[in-house]
């Protein structure tokens, strides 16, 4: 088939999203080697990301195009590559987030710099949405969605708190500091305990290189945030039981996390290659399925709209700071870390994706529990 031919396919899907080639909008692609549409033909979207990292393209406003490509549901136009298939059928024979993989996964994220998520991130390094309600602040935004947590759970001074998959401790140290709670963070990345455990210091925390499978205490509540996105749909049901073991029986469990509109076993080739190696965002019905007589859903919140304003947030500070960075990564890193953020920004903006806070209860309580927003 001619390359002509080739690019006018291309130009078609990306027409039903209102995306011209080489275009006057912002959202429009700007294409600079012909090889981009034999790529992005033959490998979806991770052809599209790697032809992004490669500069075969660009485009003045990725999240704008990211979001009408993903209004427009032309990801389900998108053929699978040869390595796709083979990482979603391995997903379907292997746990690949089994306790010896689990590590390994999120070093090869977290671990990369600290330095670059301490450039990137807010004063307390959370990697997660922010509650942008009444600010435009990303370090108000990020407090407040730390404040919403510890309100939700109605936490009081002297409760002892277990955060599953603390990161570097932002909501550790910030219950411990503005509730007097005294938490246990749980996290396998060696860099994040590292920093998380100097950040901590002097207050009541306990950060801990360990699995989350291997924690056997009882916690007034218990929190995981970002967490269980990384756990994979083999291992929701464990992680669950984990949580409910660990929970007092008049004890509440937040779980925040992203969330899609349907159910998936695999990750997104791009991502999965790139970002979050063996990450897998979580439907509604498999959670749901997972805590089946263990919880009883006392709330959910979906605030997914504002990991849009995170990610943009994100955005700019790395972009800011990529002067400081460059020493440390190459220019393909760059475009790479643009693309992941700013395509991520977009696929929130089209509700392609979701943030969910669940509020959970072992045994329901009693009279009700009173929404918190």
């Amino acid at each position: 088939m001619r390359n002509p031919d080739l690019k006018q396919q291309v130009t078609d899907i990306l027409a039903l999203a209102d995306v011209t080639v080489n275009g006057p909008n912002p959202w429009d692609l700007q294409v600079h080697d012909d090889r981009f549409y034999k790529r992005v033909l033959q490998d979806g979207t991770l052809g599209l990301g790697e032809a992004y990292m490669d500069g075969w393209w660009d485009c003045e406003q990725i999240d704008a195009f990211a979001f009408r490509v993903l209004r427009a549901d032309l990801y389900k136009k998108a053929k699978l590559s040869w390595k796709a298939v083979l990482e979603m059928i391995l997903a379907k024979l292997l746990n690949m987030q089994a306790k010896g993989l689990a590590s390994k996964n999120a070093q090869r994220h977290y671990d990369i710099s600290n330095k670059l998520y301490q450039l990137m991130l807010d004063k307390r390094l959370n990697y997660s949405c922010g509650y942008w309600k009444n600010t435009d602040d990303l370090n108000v935004a990020q407090e407040n969605k730390l404040d919403l947590i510890c309100r939700k759970l109605g936490l009081k001074a002297g409760q002892t708190v277990l955060d599953i998959g603390c990161g570097w401790g932002g909501f550790a140290k910030f219950a411990a500091e503005k509730y007097g709670a005294i938490v246990t963070g749980v996290t396998v990345s060696n860099e994040q305990i590292a920093l998380g455990r100097e950040l901590c210091k002097g207050f009541p925390v306990e950060l801990r290189l360990q699995d989350y499978r291997d924690v056997n205490e009882q916690f007034d509540h218990v929190v995981s945030v970002g967490m269980v996105e990384h756990v994979g749909y083999r291992n929701h049901r464990k992680f669950m039981e984990v949580a409910a073991r660990c929970l007092k029986n008049d004890g509440l469990f937040l779980l925040h996390t992203i969330g899609q509109n349907f159910s998936r076993t695999s990750a997104d080739p791009f991502t999965n290659t790139y970002i979050f190696p063996n990450c897998v965002i979580p439907s509604m019905k498999q959670l749901s399925g997972a805590m089946e007589n263990l919880f009883v859903i006392e709330d959910v919140h979906n605030f997914g709209p504002y990991y849009d304003l995170t990610l943009q947030a994100w955005f700019r500070n790395f972009d800011k700071h990529w002067p400081e960075l460059k020493a440390d990564f190459d220019e393909r890193f760059y475009r790479m870390w643009k693309y992941y953020l700013l395509s991520s920004a977009g696929s929130f903006r089209a509700r392609q994706n979701q943030l969910w806070q669940l509020v959970l209860s072992k045994k329901g309580v009693l009279g009700g529990y009173e929404s918190v927003r």
